[in-house]
Parts: C-alpha cells; sequence; structure tokens
C-alpha cells in the first residue's frame, strides 16, 4: 500500500514465482551493531560486524583514520559493493593498479582481485559480498540461521557482468540530485542493488506509511542515522504452527534488519533530528530496474534478460 504521492505506487507489481505458498517463512531479524561485540578489530582500534542474508554478507566498518580493510586476490574471485553511507568521511580505494579518493555518501563497485580501503578520516565503511565469497559466510553472527537455505527466498542468479568489463566504478551521492519522480539513488551490480533513501528530518508521519510485501527475496534495510520501528507482519500458512505475532521492533542507528519474504512491513523514523535508511537486495530488484531512470548506472550493469525497462 502505497500513498498515490509515492514513486513505488507506479510499480508493476506482477511477479512469478515457484515458491511453495506453504513453506516456512523465515523470522523477522534485527541487529544494532554497537551493542554486538564485533567480529573483528584491528590494532588502531578499528571494528567489524559481519551479518548475512540469503544470498549476501554485509559487512559494517567503524574504521579509524589511517586505518585499511584488505581483501586479496585468492578468496576474492568476484565483484563486491563498498556503501559509504555518510558525508564528511575520505577514504581511498584501491583496485589492482587503480586507486580514487572517495569524499562523501555514495557506492563503490570493487573489481575481483587484491583491493584495499584506506580512511583518511574516520569512517563508516560497509561492504557487500555475495554469497559466492564463502570465506566470509563463517564470521557473520547469524551463519547458524543460514545452514540451510530459506525456503522462501530464491537463490542467487548474478545479472549480466559489465560489457565494458570490470573496474574499479565510483557513483557519489552528489553528482545525482535528488528527484522527486524517482525513488531514492538506485545503484546496481551484477549481484547487488543499493538504494540510499530520501534523507529525512523528524519522524514519519505515522498516517503515511507502506506497508508491502516481496513474493520471493528478502530485504537487508540499513538504517545509518536516527531511531526507527521495523512493523513486520507474518502472513498465515495453512499451518498454525508457523503463525507468529506482528514485529514493532525499534532499533537505533547503526543496525540491520534481515527482512524475509513474503512478510508485510514498513519502518517507521522516529524521533527529531536526522534518519536515512539504505534497502540492499540480492539480486538486484526486476521492478526497480523496469522503471526507465531509476537505477542511476544503468548504462554500465545490463538488465537481466526478464526485465523489460519501461
Amino acid at each position: 500500500m502505497y500513498s498515490p504521492s509515492d514513486p513505488r505506487s507506479a510499480l508493476n507489481t506482477a511477479t512469478t514465482t515457484t515458491i511453495d505458498p506453504n513453506a516456512p517463512v523465515a523470522a523477522f531479524a534485527t541487529y544494532e551493531f554497537l551493542t554486538l561485540p564485533p567480529g573483528e578489530e584491528s590494532e588502531p582500534g578499528s571494528r567489524t560486524w559481519y551479518v548475512r542474508g540469503q544470498n549476501f554478507v554485509l559487512a559494517f566498518s567503524r574504521l579509524a583514520a589511517g586505518d585499511t580493510l584488505r581483501r586479496g586476490a585468492a578468496e576474492q574471485r568476484h565483484e563486491y559493493v563498498i556503501v559509504l553511507p555518510h558525508d564528511g568521511a575520505t577514504v581511498e580505494v584501491t583496485a589492482g593498479a587503480d586507486s580514487q579518493k572517495v569524499s562523501g555518501a555514495g557506492v563503490v563497485i570493487v573489481p575481483p582481485g587484491d583491493s584495499a580501503v584506506t580512511a583518511h578520516t574516520d569512517a563508516e565503511v560497509v561492504r557487500l559480498f555475495d554469497v559466492r565469497t564463502a570465506d566470509v559466510l563463517p564470521r557473520c553472527v547469524n551463519a547458524d540461521d543460514y545452514a540451510e537455505p530459506h525456503p522462501r527466498v530464491a537463490l542467487l542468479e548474478p545479472w549480466p557482468e559489465p560489457p565494458a568489463g570490470h573496474r574499479l566504478r565510483v557513483y557519489r551521492n552528489a553528482d545525482h540530485p535528488l528527484d522527486p519522480g524517482r525513488f531514492g539513488r538506485i545503484f546496481r551490480s551484477s549481484a547487488f542493488m543499493v538504494n540510499f533513501g530520501d534523507p529525512r528530518n523528524g519522524p514519519r508521519n505515522p498516517d503515511r506509511l507502506s506497508p508491502h510485501h516481496h513474493d520471493d527475496f528478502e530485504q537487508c534495510s540499513l538504517t545509518v542515522a536516527g531511531d526507527y520501528v521495523h512493523h513486520v507482519r507474518t502472513p498465515w500458512t495453512s499451518k498454525l504452527s508457523q503463525w507468529r505475532d506482528d514485529d514493532h521492533v525499534r532499533v537505533a542507528s547503526p543496525a540491520v534488519a534481515i527482512i524475509p519474504p513474503p512478510t508485510v512491513h514498513t519502518s517507521q523514523a522516529l524521533g527529531e533530528g536526522a534518519h536515512l535508511l539504505i534497502d540492499i537486495f540480492s539480486p538486484p530488484r526486476a521492478d526497480f530496474s523496469a522503471k526507465q531512470g531509476w537505477v542511476l548506472n544503468a548504462d554500465e550493469y545490463p538488465a537481466s534478460e526478464h526485465v523489460t525497462v519501461g
């Protein structure tokens, strides 16, 4: 249910899925990073937490100025995505012989092989690895939850790779002004879609929420500024044992919510001040990709053959 002024109200929501409608629905889960012990801590004081979904791993780092996150060619055989949530931070991303300094919020797509992220200032850095990058899977705080695939979630089928080949690609939010006719700022790789939601000051109007569901893909909602309540309703199946009470979980940023299909969900910003939520999907969403102009780097990453761009 979207309000008429919400750009998503024009989405084509017709989908086809082979998921068994009576398969069990996974439990909704949230992770407030600063309340959890980090998975890794460096000598300069950087801390990294790992959380996964069915098809991806999210590594959230509070990187101390001068410290570096490295990936080697032996384990990094596929490209990965860096999300820089905040303005005011500067990092340098190196991939092979290429190196770029990035200031402010945005997305960086890193090619396979050796790479590094070095903080020139204290910075929050989010790295997204798809499930083929197996070495990071055991590091996740919720690794046991995915010992078996969740039957409601379609497995990753990567979209086409960039025709121009793999290279370091930098997309700064500042280069893409907000547009009321477009939903957020959306960037795509062959395995991920990242949507920077519109920044919000103050609470969300409780009479303008947007409860909706997805048939067969998880949503990862990363809150990086402000407090939120995630409202989640699990639909009934024929088995009473699978029914759950509604969830209304309040989180403080930074936090991740893993929202399983086909739960009905919406997120509500609470309190004064700045709020920002970043949604992450793996693989990319077909409905967002079908909207002309919504994916800001669509010319570099082709859509799946099943997507018709309107």
